[in-house]
């Protein structure tokens, strides 16, 4: 009997350490309570993490052997937070208190004379010196949701492998150069919608990494632009003081540059109402109505990586006789970062590597079990809302299965 009780107590402890440790929790702001979406969730000097949905909430699929090291919590304008992870996993769910940097909240005098075009020059001169310049992997989550009319009518997630040689500059901007492994795929039953052909059907994913501004170097280096930025006051990121450039004329976008090293650690850019006519489709005509895009950066092995990149594109469709405006369609893409590996070895051959088609395209089988213990981004009051309407065709579940 004691044989079977040591084998049988041998059987669990070798489950419960293949098995990861899962850490659920809500970052709130110390002194407003409230919510703070798109923090930083990761393992102190590991290179895995994850990042906090629009309500601020996470799920943190951590391996066992990570149970006595120092989890952290990063954003912008906040001191970090840190706690060992086995201090945190008995709980069910927890709520994590972030404070405002004192920098933040006190009035920033600047004592040095550089302009934002500047900072800005430094930082797009740095570049070589802050990211990588030798082939790393990432692995990743991706996610693309549909929108017509103020209805989500699809979903598609991926988990994927990207292999890239480095930061260097790029011949062609606008010619991917990373090679993108596809492991697992799941998507809803909506791409059978008639609206699903007025979307773009090329790699959504692969368009999506050519939007890293950083990587593909897109950011104007001209004087004209180096002459509009604008300094604002400093704020503060992962123990650094970082400063703050903007420009607003032609569209808005504010660059997030740390102070110590010139190191571009976080991008927002947006342009609205161009009405660019972008296609012809029958009787309608595609105008660009905006896009809205996020890049964040996070230090792994003294080199600035992608940790996360979301962007929301809109294009509405007019009668092409009367211009009368007839439906309204919104692309929301995102790509989170869950691991990085540095020098590596394996890399992404043409075999492997997505084809260029919709990934709605590609034909895997849904595993569920897979899914259960990956780092996907957590549910938020908007992705219920797109639940509720994605779920009018059937159980999201069945639907990734293919049983509706």
């Amino acid at each position: 009997m004691r044989v079977l009780t040591a084998i049988l107590f041998t059987l669990l402890a070798t489950s419960a350490v293949a098995q990861n440790i899962i850490v659920s929790g809500k970052v709130i702001d110390h002194e407003t309570k409230e919510h703070m979406p798109y923090a930083s969730v990761y393992i102190k000097g590991k290179a895995i993490g994850t990042i906090t949905n629009l309500q601020g909430e996470f799920d943190f699929h951590i391996p066992s052997e990570y149970r006595n090291e120092i989890m952290m919590i990063s954003t912008l304008g906040y001191s970090n937070f840190e706690s060992p992870v086995w201090s945190i996993i008995s709980t069910a769910s927890i709520t994590l208190e972030l404070n405002a940097s004192p920098i933040v909240l006190q009035e920033v005098l600047i004592e040095d004379s550089l302009s934002g075009g500047d900072i800005l020059r430094l930082a797009i001169t740095h570049i070589s010196d802050n990211y990588p310049n030798k082939p790393f992997l990432m692995e990743g989550f991706y996610r693309d949701v549909k929108k017509v009319g103020g209805t989500y009518i699809s979903l598609l997630e991926a988990a994927v492998e990207i292999y890239d040689k480095g930061y260097d500059v790029p011949r062609n901007k606008s010619k991917l150069r990373e090679g993108v492994r596809l492991l697992e795929v799941r998507r809803s039953l909506g791409y059978g919608s008639k609206f699903t052909s007025y979307f773009d059907q090329d790699n959504l994913l692969e368009d999506l990494l050519l939007h890293n501004n950083i990587r593909y170097r897109q950011i104007e280096d001209r004087e004209e632009m180096y002459t509009g930025m604008k300094r604002e006051k400093n704020s503060f990121y992962n123990g650094h003081e970082i400063y703050v450039v903007s420009h607003t004329s032609d569209y808005f976008l504010k660059i997030f540059i740390d102070k110590d090293n010139y190191a571009i650690v976080h991008l927002e850019w947006e342009a609205t109402n161009a009405n660019d006519i972008l296609e012809r489709k029958k009787n309608l005509v595609s105008r660009f109505a905006g896009l809205r895009k996020t890049i964040d950066f996070k230090q792994v092995d003294n080199k600035m990586h992608l940790n996360f990149i979301n962007i929301t594109s809109k294009v509405n469709w007019y009668d092409m006789g009367t211009n009368e405006l007839k439906f309204e369609t919104e692309l929301y893409q995102q790509l989170l970062i869950n691991k990085v590996i540095t020098d590596t070895d394996d890399r992404i051959g043409s075999v492997e590597k997505m084809r260029n088609y919709g990934l709605q395209y590609l034909d895997l089988p849904y595993n569920k079990e897979f899914w259960d213990h990956y780092n996907v981004i957590k549910e938020t009051p908007l992705d219920k809302k797109i639940l509720e309407d994605l779920e009018k065709s059937g159980p999201l579940d069945k639907q990734f299965e293919g049983k509706y």
